[in-house]
Protein backbone atom coordinates (compact mmCIF):
# COMPACT_ATOMS: atom_id res chain seq x y z
CA UNK A 1 0.00 0.00 0.00
CA UNK A 2 3.20 2.40 1.37
CA UNK A 3 4.61 1.59 -2.12
CA UNK A 4 1.68 2.57 -4.39
CA UNK A 5 1.08 5.72 -2.21
CA UNK A 6 4.74 6.86 -3.25
CA UNK A 7 4.16 5.93 -6.90
CA UNK A 8 0.87 8.19 -7.03
CA UNK A 9 2.94 10.87 -5.28
CA UNK A 10 5.70 10.45 -7.72
CA UNK A 11 3.70 10.50 -10.97
CA UNK A 12 1.69 13.46 -9.76
CA UNK A 13 4.53 15.99 -8.11
CA UNK A 14 5.99 17.06 -11.89
CA UNK A 15 2.35 17.37 -12.87
CA UNK A 16 1.71 20.18 -10.12
CA UNK A 17 5.48 21.69 -10.47
CA UNK A 18 4.75 21.51 -14.12
CA UNK A 19 1.26 22.98 -14.21
CA UNK A 20 2.85 26.06 -12.43
CA UNK A 21 5.70 26.52 -14.31
CA UNK A 22 3.84 26.58 -17.49
CA UNK A 23 1.52 29.41 -16.40
CA UNK A 24 4.64 31.73 -18.44
CA UNK A 25 7.58 30.71 -19.67
CA UNK A 26 10.16 29.50 -17.07
CA UNK A 27 12.96 31.08 -19.06
CA UNK A 28 11.67 34.17 -18.87
CA UNK A 29 10.90 34.31 -15.24
CA UNK A 30 14.21 33.01 -14.11
CA UNK A 31 15.75 36.12 -16.23
CA UNK A 32 13.61 38.05 -14.58
CA UNK A 33 14.48 37.23 -11.30
CA UNK A 34 18.05 37.21 -11.87
CA UNK A 35 18.78 40.86 -14.15
CA UNK A 36 15.49 42.36 -13.14
CA UNK A 37 14.84 42.45 -16.92
CA UNK A 38 12.38 40.68 -19.32
CA UNK A 39 11.51 42.88 -22.14
CA UNK A 40 8.47 41.27 -24.34
CA UNK A 41 8.81 38.00 -22.07
CA UNK A 42 5.90 35.66 -21.44
CA UNK A 43 4.89 35.81 -17.84
CA UNK A 44 1.20 35.58 -18.38
CA UNK A 45 -0.50 33.60 -14.87
CA UNK A 46 2.41 33.60 -12.86
CA UNK A 47 2.28 34.43 -9.53
CA UNK A 48 5.05 37.19 -8.36
CA UNK A 49 3.01 37.96 -5.14
CA UNK A 50 5.01 39.93 -3.01
CA UNK A 51 7.95 40.41 -5.02
CA UNK A 52 10.68 42.66 -4.99
CA UNK A 53 10.94 44.36 -8.60
CA UNK A 54 12.25 47.66 -7.79
CA UNK A 55 13.45 49.63 -11.46
CA UNK A 56 12.35 46.29 -13.65
CA UNK A 57 12.84 46.61 -17.17
CA UNK A 58 9.26 44.77 -18.44
CA UNK A 59 8.60 46.42 -21.53
CA UNK A 60 6.01 45.23 -23.94
CA UNK A 61 5.62 41.94 -21.14
CA UNK A 62 2.90 39.53 -21.18
CA UNK A 63 1.84 39.98 -17.50
CA UNK A 64 -2.14 38.70 -18.47
CA UNK A 65 -3.96 37.50 -15.27
CA UNK A 66 -0.20 37.49 -13.60
CA UNK A 67 -0.46 37.64 -9.64
CA UNK A 68 0.96 40.47 -8.80
CA UNK A 69 -0.78 40.95 -5.02
CA UNK A 70 1.45 43.29 -2.66
CA UNK A 71 4.62 43.58 -5.45
CA UNK A 72 6.84 46.51 -5.48
CA UNK A 73 7.29 47.73 -8.74
CA UNK A 74 8.59 50.91 -7.76
CA UNK A 75 10.63 52.81 -10.77
CA UNK A 76 9.63 49.88 -13.11
CA UNK A 77 9.04 50.37 -16.96
CA UNK A 78 6.05 48.36 -18.23
CA UNK A 79 5.77 50.47 -21.73
CA UNK A 80 3.39 48.70 -23.81
CA UNK A 81 2.98 45.73 -21.30
CA UNK A 82 -0.04 43.08 -21.49
CA UNK A 83 -1.34 43.32 -17.84
CA UNK A 84 -4.91 42.49 -18.67
CA UNK A 85 -6.90 41.26 -15.73
CA UNK A 86 -3.93 40.97 -13.38
CA UNK A 87 -4.27 41.50 -10.09
CA UNK A 88 -1.97 44.53 -8.71
CA UNK A 89 -3.66 44.82 -5.52
CA UNK A 90 -2.07 46.11 -2.70
CA UNK A 91 0.86 46.80 -4.91
CA UNK A 92 3.35 49.76 -4.58
CA UNK A 93 3.19 51.25 -8.03
CA UNK A 94 5.56 54.38 -7.50
CA UNK A 95 7.05 56.24 -10.67
CA UNK A 96 6.32 53.05 -12.84
CA UNK A 97 5.84 53.76 -16.51
CA UNK A 98 2.67 52.08 -17.87
CA UNK A 99 2.52 54.48 -21.37
CA UNK A 100 0.41 52.39 -23.44
CA UNK A 101 -0.13 49.38 -21.47
CA UNK A 102 -3.37 47.27 -21.32
CA UNK A 103 -4.41 47.43 -17.91
CA UNK A 104 -8.20 46.32 -18.89
CA UNK A 105 -9.85 44.55 -16.47
CA UNK A 106 -6.64 45.02 -14.07
CA UNK A 107 -7.41 44.93 -10.46
CA UNK A 108 -5.44 47.62 -8.37
CA UNK A 109 -7.53 47.38 -5.52
CA UNK A 110 -5.74 48.97 -2.24
CA UNK A 111 -3.01 49.64 -4.59
CA UNK A 112 -0.75 53.24 -3.71
CA UNK A 113 -0.13 54.18 -7.24
CA UNK A 114 2.12 57.57 -6.76
CA UNK A 115 3.50 59.47 -9.55
CA UNK A 116 3.41 57.10 -12.74
CA UNK A 117 3.03 57.67 -16.29
CA UNK A 118 -0.12 55.76 -17.58
CA UNK A 119 -0.25 57.82 -21.01
CA UNK A 120 -2.41 55.98 -23.81
CA UNK A 121 -2.85 53.20 -21.10
CA UNK A 122 -5.94 51.35 -21.47
CA UNK A 123 -8.04 51.15 -18.79
CA UNK A 124 -11.49 49.63 -19.18
CA UNK A 125 -12.79 47.81 -16.71
CA UNK A 126 -9.97 48.36 -14.27
CA UNK A 127 -10.35 47.92 -10.29
CA UNK A 128 -9.44 50.66 -8.53
CA UNK A 129 -10.92 50.61 -5.42
CA UNK A 130 -9.76 51.44 -2.23
CA UNK A 131 -6.06 52.33 -4.60
CA UNK A 132 -4.21 55.58 -2.94
CA UNK A 133 -3.32 57.69 -6.56
CA UNK A 134 -1.64 60.97 -6.74
CA UNK A 135 -0.25 62.93 -9.65
CA UNK A 136 -1.08 59.81 -12.10
CA UNK A 137 -3.88 60.19 -14.45
CA UNK A 138 -6.17 57.38 -13.45
CA UNK A 139 -9.55 58.65 -12.56
CA UNK A 140 -13.01 58.06 -12.22
CA UNK A 141 -14.59 59.27 -16.02
CA UNK A 142 -11.53 59.60 -17.80
CA UNK A 143 -10.89 62.93 -16.93
CA UNK A 144 -7.47 62.57 -15.15
CA UNK A 145 -5.44 61.43 -17.95
CA UNK A 146 -5.40 64.68 -19.49
CA UNK A 147 -4.23 66.56 -17.02
CA UNK A 148 -0.64 64.43 -16.81
CA UNK A 149 1.51 64.62 -19.74
CA UNK A 150 3.80 61.72 -21.33
CA UNK A 151 6.94 61.36 -19.60
CA UNK A 152 8.90 61.43 -22.80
Amino acid sequence: MKTQLFAVLALATPLIIISRVNAGNYQDLQRLNLTRECVECDLSGVNLRGAHLIGADLRGANLSGANLEGVNLEGADLTNANLKGANLSSALLTNVNFKEANLNGANLTRAQIYDSNVYGASMDDMVITGAEIYHTGIGIGGDAADMFPDWD
